[in-house]
């Protein structure tokens, strides 16, 4: 069905329609704006939320429950839902908003084209009307002059006292208003034979092409809004599938919460490492009690701990179980003070341990990568030595030598660290009696320096820490006691080779006690590091001493006899 045809004399109805249709248009346009609007809101909602509640502290820090690891992969999941949120608002903005928007100016322009065409005909049709009508107006007019005169001929030419002349003059009027009238109605029949031709082709031909074209733009802007619809749908329909795997994100981090590993992280975390207090012992103060004859008296206190005490009382064994309890019983009595936090001593024996390792491991980590990039940069050095036009060789040396810098640093953190390792790893094992001959003969006097270089009286703490060897000094350190090593150079045999090394680094050996080596130099290993970061090693020339067991590439003979092992 046409406009043309059925709607010829509605011209002001369909111009009035037609804004109705773009004014529907753009109304939907900023409905889609609106909403697009709401998914960014949402989508920058919920990263939002998604920031505030992930957690602030670094991965390392961070607790490895399964329920917080699950919850932190719900927030990645809601995470990549919001970013599904702004591709829909992305698709909505280009794709819907931004295609009306277009497709809006269009439609104004092609509208006020035919409106303008249509106005142009009706204008014309006017003109035609107005030039009929003017002709018809005129015949009229024309015809009654006519008439006027006829009746003023008569009238003479009836009249006996009328003179000829003035017959002849009325009869003359009479023929020329009589000319004029049929001129005007040749005329006025043209105009309205011209007249009927342009208002046929006005309402049939013109208007109903013009109405047309309105009818064809305005069934194009349903068709549109029709796709635009389904777009606004599909913008949400395309992120579905995504969103679904989001939520299976979810889901399957829900499954993934473990009541049973937690709980072993739990005990992994906080255990000690202590075994649970032994019996209190019984302590018997009815030895000073003065008996008659020796051979009658009670006495828990063998006699070779009174001779060497000197002393009637009982002087407690520092290896006494009772010591050992003391030292245990710190969970339920009062906490040691807390010490520094870098060498992580605020943590148990097995846990500080773990972490001294791990901290050493990324320490040697970053160590390769400096020694990887001093390699490089030399190379690149050789490089430029040999071919100049390559680029300067001096401008490399400050970065070789800022390389170098860090090289020593990360050294002397790593030695740091493993002091403090070698520290840990010595009290775990004295508890099995590691080293029994060596305590047994090299008990450390009261009142010397620890490792840490720390001052302690506790002759608990004495007995129960094996016997360290202070590390040589790194630059800035100060010297450590000459004589620190004396006491490992008295045996008169020499010891057994079990095994041997070669040196990563070159070591100075300034130190009593140490040995120097030359980087790739391989030595002879007579005694292993017994946790405290230092190897015993002999050199072809029979020359022996310790060097730092990081700066070594140890391998182990299988079967040697005489290996002195510490477990």
């Amino acid at each position: 069905m046409s406009w043309g045809t059925e709607l010829w004399d509605q011209f002001d109805n369909l111009d009035k329609h037609t804004q109705w249709g773009i004014d529907f248009l753009e109304r939907y346009a900023k409905f889609v704006k609106e909403r697009l609007d709401i998914e960014q809101n949402y989508a920058k909602q919920l990263r939002n939320l998604v920031k505030k509640y992930c957690p602030k502290r670094s991965k390392d820090e961070e607790p490895r429950f399964t329920s917080c690891l699950s919850f932190y992969s719900v927030l990645n999941e809601l995470n990549d839902y919001a970013g599904q949120r702004e591709v829909v608002a992305e698709e909505m903005a280009h794709k819907v908003y931004g295609e009306l928007m277009r497709y809006s100016q269009d439609l104004k322009a092609e509208r006020k084209h035919h409106l303008q065409e249509g106005r142009k005909a009706q204008q014309y049709l006017d003109h035609c009307w107005k030039q009929m009508d003017n002709s018809k107006k005129k015949f009229e007019r024309e015809c009654r002059e006519a008439e006027k005169s006829q009746i003023t001929y008569d009238r003479l030419d009836n009249d006996i006292n009328a003179t000829k002349s003035e017959v002849e003059k009325a009869k003359a009027q009479f023929y020329l208003r009589t000319h004029m009238a049929d001129e005007s109605k040749n005329e006025y029949a043209a105009q309205l034979q011209n007249f009927n031709a342009e208002q046929w082709k006005h309402f049939n031909s013109a208007i109903p092409h013009i109405f047309k074209n309105l009818q064809d733009m305005d069934e194009r802007r349903t068709v549109k809004l029709g796709e635009t619809y389904r777009s606004f749908a599909e913008a949400e329909r395309r992120v579905i599938p995504i969103i679904t795997k989001c939520l299976d994100g979810m889901v399957s981090a829900a499954k993934a919460v473990d009541n049973k590993r937690d709980s072993s992280i739990v005990i992994e975390s906080f255990k000690s490492g202590f075994e649970p207090p032994g019996d209190f012992p019984f302590e018997d103060f009815s030895q000073n009690l003065s008996r008659t004859g020796s051979d009658g008296t009670i006495s828990n206190t063998p006699k070779g701990d009174r001779d060497r005490d000197g002393a009637p009382g009982p002087r407690q064994d520092p290896k006494h179980p009772m010591s050992r309890t003391k030292n245990k019983l710190w969970l339920f009595g009062k906490k040691p003070k807390a010490p520094s936090l870098e060498d992580f001593s605020h943590l148990p024996p097995e846990q500080r341990r773990k972490r001294l390792q791990q901290r050493i491991d990324e320490l040697s980590k970053e160590l390769q990568k400096e020694m990887d990039q001093r390699d490089a940069l030399n190379k690149m050095k050789d490089v430029y030595e040999k071919n100049p036009q390559m680029g300067d060789p001096s401008s490399l040396q400050p970065k070789i030598s800022e390389t170098i810098c860090n090289m020593e640093k990360l050294r002397s953190e790593i030695h740091k660290n493993e002091t403090w390792l070698a520290e840990v790893e010595g009290k775990q094992s004295s508890r099995g009696d590691r080293r029994h001959s060596a305590d047994n003969h090299h008990h450390t006097p009261q009142g010397r320096e620890s490792p840490e270089g720390s001052y302690t009286d506790d002759t608990s703490q004495e007995h129960h820490t094996p016997h360290k060897r202070s590390s040589p000094p790194q630059p800035g350190q100060p010297n450590p006691d000459p004589h620190e090593f004396d006491d490992e150079f008295d045996d008169d045999d020499p010891l057994p080779v079990i095994g041997h090394c070669k040196a990563l680094y070159s070591f100075d050996g300034q130190n009593e006690g140490t040995l120097v080596m030359a980087e790739d130099e391989v030595l002879y290993i007579i005694e292993e590091d017994k946790g405290d970061g230092w190897t015993r090693a002999r050199k072809q020339s029979g020359e022996e001493g310790y060097v730092p067991t990081s700066y070594v590439e140890i391998t182990m003979e299988k079967n040697s006899k005489g290996a002195v092992t510490y477990i």
